[in-house]
């Protein structure tokens, strides 16, 4: 049976990726990576719609993330953190491990922050170096209004950190219009290519605090990391084969258009959601991003269970509910390497292991409301 990966990361791998990673190893030091990684900066540049550098980095997102709080900040430095999901969690846990202080704002899980209650925090708190935050909060499917809470942001003297590991190439996040500072990226999403890869873009704000800040940091140094870039060369052995992947991922993003590349996630999420709901069931997430559809389990329903048949009995796996939600809630991903195909897959899925569980569905009833929105 055929397998079909639809989990928010990692995702499905385009043919020309597989094959770039097969490619015989070179050289980290050589002319010829250097030749690859020229490309790459520059296709990131494009991913990011940012003129600063991204800095690449062998690690998963979280490493990043890290990264990002090992070189902006001190200990005893205050920041804001956006906490309305696991990984806005992990932010706070992140910094509170460097012994940075965490001011939370507090969202209800499946909602988005208020931009102006982000702006009354710093007006109570003009310490605060920092607010940190999600584009997409992966564990509830939720988008954030990243462009108003710049604007909250953008007039203090804090600098405003975006977790984009998961929203990144679904979700419209221009880095320099909005005027974010920092940006931080994943290889396993949009980006289409295996997990290892992590990125990070900064602004001439954000270094200003690099320069300040006297956190202890050696592998993940953002000094080292540009120094290198005058060479072309990363400072560390890089994930060489995972680089001449991304090489031809961003070929294909570039090929496809920016543009379309988006407009191509939010049909896909757009048709997922009018099937489900087609289908008498509830969308968890407020404001529901173009990454992935939470969907709550019908009563009586077992989640993993659902989860369990879609995959061994129709090859489509979907990943279930984080902390307070396990067990309440699947997440259809429509990220990166899908088309519409892919997504009428998974709706018939979803449709026959429901039906199987005794879920009154008619059958083809979230298929045909997908294809409305498919045949567009």
């Amino acid at each position: 049976m055929k397998q079909r990966l639809f989990t928010p990361g990692p995702t499905p791998l385009p043919e020309e990726v597989r094959l770039g990673q097969a490619r015989e190893i070179v050289h980290h030091r050589g002319k010829e990576f250097a030749e690859i990684f020229k490309e790459v900066r520059q296709g990131l540049r494009y991913v990011f719609q940012t003129e600063e550098e991204v800095f690449v980095f062998t690690a998963s997102g979280t490493g990043a993330m890290e990264a990002a709080v090992a070189n902006l900040l001190s200990s005893e430095d205050r920041v804001l953190v956006i906490k309305g999901g696991k990984f806005g969690e992990r932010w706070a846990e992140i910094a509170t491990a460097f012994g940075v202080q965490v001011i939370p704002l507090d969202v209800k899980w499946g909602s988005a922050p208020d931009p102006g209650l982000i702006k009354k925090k710093l007006t109570a708190h003009p310490e605060i170096k920092g607010v940190f935050t999600q584009l997409v909060e992966t564990s509830t499917g939720a988008v954030y209004d990243i462009k108003a809470i710049a604007e909250a942001v953008r007039p203090t003297e804090a600098i405003l950190v975006v977790d984009a590991i998961s929203g990144l190439g679904a979700q419209f996040l221009p880095t320099n219009e909005w005027g974010i500072d920092v940006v931080i990226g994943g290889s396993q999403k949009a980006l289409m290519i295996p997990p290892g890869l992590a990125f990070v873009t900064l602004s001439p704000k954000a270094w200003s605090l690099v320069e300040n800040s006297y956190t202890p940091r050696y592998y993940w140094d953002f000094k080292k990391v540009r120094k290198a870039l005058d060479k072309n060369q990363t400072p560390y052995t890089p994930a060489i084969s995972l680089i001449c992947a991304l090489r031809e991922s961003l070929s294909l993003i570039k090929k496809e258009g920016w543009e379309n590349v988006l407009a191509r996630h939010a049909r896909l999420a757009e048709a997922t959601r009018r099937a489900a709901l087609a289908l008498g069931l509830k969308i968890f997430t407020k404001v529901p991003s173009n990454v992935l559809t939470a969907i709550e389990v019908p009563p009586g329903i077992n989640a993993n269970e659902l989860r369990t048949i879609m995959r061994d009995g129709y090859g489509v796996q979907v990943a279930g509910g984080q902390e307070e939600l396990r067990g309440k809630i699947i997440r259809i991903a429509h990220l990166g390497w899908m088309d519409r195909s892919d997504m009428v897959a998974a709706i018939f899925s979803l449709e026959m292991s429901l039906s199987k569980l005794g879920y009154p569905v008619t059958l083809g009833k979230g298929v045909a409301a997908a294809e409305e929105i498919l045949k567009e």
